[in-house]
This record gives structure tokens, sequence and C-alpha cells, in this order.
């Protein structure tokens, strides 16, 4: 039987989407070639509904494809609605909710996946001969990107030699021919690790793609979360529920059952071709192709009517900055508090384009604590910059908990009145990182060191746990009584309803 809810199907998902006008159904005819794309980047710079294009001018028809599965939404009371449902949650969730529903998981027990003989991802296979790439509505996104990019928002599988961890990772491919694609495989990514002991070996690394997986399921695959944890079994805990897997045509992986489209086949161990240039996360499309590794494949399962969701990646916000960032805050969030320290909430502001996390900072406990400004910010970096999730990020910036991380306007209000410019940065060079950062040198490229900092937006009172003073604001300068009586009379006085 087929799973259902939002956070488990692909298809559900996207009925969800539309049944609270948060996504709208185009029936026009469109192109796949940069006009899906165009849609879909004016979608995120005016906070639209997402598009469902269902007639699309080139590929196999009946293919439909989903853009900004996961960008703000336009609808009241649910800004962050589409993130919320790729975990079931109600629409209305806060993200301070949303970060602990996904810690929460990562202490609950692994639920193992359920397999199952087979589901909706084997309505229709190909193998061999009929495998070809261009029957998809592969996209051409932006003007410059150096191909059509079809995996952009879904998940690669692979598992090491010994059977012994099974990973889901997020990382884009590129289109390289009729069975071909090209894409990234970074050593310190766990689909370039696993790769690296297949090529040790002197074999293909047996792969699969999940394109339009269950929606927590993608999102897992994009979280940081430890080497040799298994995305399946977390999943699982985040959804109170075992995904259900299907064993693949060729090549004896598990993929989920409930997934629109499924490629499979084996990465070449030596065989790269050029990739890219794309329009990037971090909102820049430099120019140039890289060597990267080319993925063979040998069969592709899909559903009728199958859904390809795509990213049109670029300035924020954007997936890559709300699904990935916010489980990038829920990492970080763990892996600070673990430690002990201080900390409240971590938040990767969907603003920044993922490059840098906001780090909200107990006063109380932090004077208890007899710690100095550089003394916090060298254990958070410590501790941030060590870890899996911190290589990605590259700029931490430190805020009492008096400010809510997660609004913008808080954000840079403090940080315009609160850091002191010289003594307030504090700067690592020897960090590792993440080298697709735009600012980084050509040496901090090479080495995958340096372009890290810890920036303090604490004043020096917040340091003995007192507050510096009092914010003038609606909710500390007027007396209860009097702001009952305006919000009272909101209306009356002629303003519209107060969202």
């Amino acid at each position: 039987m087929t799973q259902r809810g939002s956070a488990l199907n692909f298809r559900d998902f996207v009925q969800e989407l539309l049944d609270t006008g948060d996504a709208v159904d185009i029936r026009k005819a469109v192109s796949p070639t940069l006009e899906a794309g165009a849609v879909t980047r004016r979608v995120y710079e005016t906070r639209g509904p997402a598009p469902l294009f269902g007639n699309l001018t080139e590929g196999d028809p009946g293919f439909r494809i989903l853009g900004a599965p996961a960008g703000l939404s336009p609808v009241k009371d649910g800004t962050y609605g589409r993130i919320a449902a790729h975990f079931g949650l109600p629409r209305d969730t806060t993200p301070r909710a949303l970060l602990e529903h996904l810690v929460a998981a990562m202490h609950a027990d692994p639920v193992a996946p359920r397999v199952v003989e087979t589901g909706p991802c084997k309505e229709n296979v190909l193998r061999g001969p009929d495998v070809d790439l261009h029957r998809l509505p592969v996209p051409l996104l932006h003007e410059q990107d150096g191909g059509r990019y079809l995996g952009t928002y879904g998940f690669h599988v692979v598992r090491t030699p010994d059977g012994q961890w099974t990973s889901w990772s997020v990382a884009r491919t590129m289109l390289n021919g009729r069975n071909t694609l090209v894409g990234p495989a970074m050593p310190q990514q766990h689909i370039g690790m696993i790769h690296r002991m297949w090529r040790e070996k002197g074999e293909p690394t047996p792969w699969a793609m999940v394109l339009g997986a269950p929606p927590a399921a993608l999102a897992a695959a994009g979280m940081p979360l430890p080497a040799e944890v298994d995305e399946d079994g977390y999943v699982g805990a985040l959804t109170g529920s075992p995904v259900e897997v299907v064993r693949t045509e060729t090549n004896g992986l598990y993929v989920p059952a409930c997934s629109e489209i499924v490629l499979e086949g084996w990465i070449s161990p030596d065989e790269t071709a050029p990739e890219g240039p794309m329009g990037e996360y971090h909102g820049y499309a430099f120019s140039g192709s890289k060597p990267q590794p080319v993925f063979h494949v040998e069969a592709v399962t899909y559903r009728d009517d199958a859904v390809l969701p795509i990213c049109v990646a670029g300035v924020p916000p954007e997936e890559n900055h709300t699904i990935w960032g916010t489980m990038i805050s829920a990492a970080s969030l763990d892996v600070l508090r673990s430690a002990g320290l201080p900390v409240t909430m971590a938040w990767c502001s969907y603003e920044a384009a993922t490059c840098w996390i906001a780090v909200a900072i107990d006063t109380r406990r932090l004077a208890g604590t007899g710690m100095g400004e550089k003394e916090l910010a060298d254990a958070v970096a410590g501790v941030l910059f060590g870890s899996h999730t911190g290589w990605l990020v590259p700029k931490v910036v430190l805020v009492a908990d008096d400010i809510d991380i997660t609004d913008i306007d808080q954000l840079v209000w403090a940080m315009a009145t609160r850091y002191h410019p010289g003594t307030g940065e504090y700067v690592y060079p020897d960090a590792p990182g993440i080298p697709m950062v735009p600012y980084l040198t050509g040496e901090e490229v090479r080495t995958g060191r340096g372009g890290k900092s810890v920036m303090s937006c604490l004043l020096p009172a917040q340091f003995e746990g007192r507050a510096p003073g009092v914010t003038a604001s609606f909710a500390n300068s007027f007396p209860d009584d009097v702001r009952r009586r305006v919000l009272g009379n909101w209306a009356e006085y002629g303003f519209p309803e107060a969202g």
C-alpha cells in the first residue's frame, strides 16, 4: 500500500500545495528551455505560489515540472508553509519549532526503512537501449549555464563496498549525453567519500538518483549528518514511520518507493567530463567549467504523469537557502548545544545565501561561564568549524538572545548597533571550508582552508548577564493597558487588520 502524506509522498505534497493555494497548475504551454526557469526565478523574487508546469513543449508527453518546491509562501500565516509541508508539519510552524523538531529526531532512535516489493516509481521502466534522458523535460535553467541540469532537487544514493553505510546526499547533475550525466562529488561530501572507496578498488560506484523524492527524504539528504549515519533511518525518526524503499532494477540499491523518477547506474572510477558553469546558491554565475565524474544511466523508472522538481539557484531565497539552510541550522544548533555552549538558537538567514549563520547566546548562562568575547568566539569556532556542518558556512554572527535571529530586520539592527569595528571580529585562516564561496582567494580554494570568521554582536554588559538598555519598541515602551487599547482599536483607527 502506497505511503501517504506530504512528508513521505511527493505527489501528496504537490496536491497539498495546490489545495492550500501555494501552487498554481499552469496549463499554458511552457518550454523547459529557459521559460520554466524564468517563471520559477520570478516566483522566488515575488514570493509567488509554486508553479506546476503540466504542458511542456519538450520531453515525452505526460511529464511535468514543479518549480520552487520550497520557496517562501505568499499564503497568510504560512510564510514557511512549503518547508513545513516537507515534514508533515502545520503550515504556520515557526522556524524555532521547525528546528526543534529536526533536532529531536537526531536524538531519537533511527527507524529503519521498510522494504516493499514494488511501488509507484516502478509504474514505467526503461532499460538498456530505451534509456534516453532527452525523453525527460531536462530544463535549461539560466542563459549562462553550461548545460541542462536534471538533478537540482534530487538526491544521490550510494553505498560503501562493505555494504555498511548507505548515503543519501544532494548534489547537482548536468545532462552529458543520451544516457550520461556529469556532476561534482567533492571529497568532503559523503558521495565523494564513498566514490573514493570504490575507485580505490578499481571499480565503478553503484549509484542511483532520486527525483521527486519523499520531501522529508530530500531534506534529510541535504542535512550535514555525520559520516556513516544512514539518512533513511533519520527520515523514519523524523516522520514517525519507516520510509518504504524498493530495490533498483540493476544494481541492488534501495530507493524510496514513492519517488517520481529514479535513475540508476554507476559512477565511472576515472572518466570525467566538463560540468558547468551554473547559476549558484551564492547568487552568482561564474564562467568556465570543471572536469567532474561521469554518471552512467542504465535504467530509468518513473510514475505515470511524473513530476520533476527543480531549484533555479541564484539570489536568495530559494531551496539552497530554505531547505539546505534550515537543515544546516538544525545540525549546527545540535552540535553547539551538545558541546555545552550557552546557545539557544542557530539560523542560516535565508537572505544571506547560506554564507552566514547567526547564533543566539543566552547571556545569563554566558555570564556564568566567565568567558570573554574572544574565548566565546574561539569556543564557537572550534566546535562549529571543526564539524561537518560548519564546513559549509563560512561566517558566524553571535547575538544575544533578546534578538529573534530568524527576523532579518532584528538581526541587521543588532549587527549595526552592537558590532564594534576592529575588535568584534575574529578570523580563522586555518579552518576548513567549502571551496564554492565567491570571495575566497585562489589559494584558499586550492587548500580548502580560510575565509572563515566569527563576528560578535554582543555588548560588554551582556557578558555580565546585564541588558545594555531597554529596546525602544511597541512591546517594551508602553504599559500593558495602552498596548491592549491600541490593539483593540486598531481596525477602528482605520488600519487594516494586523497580520
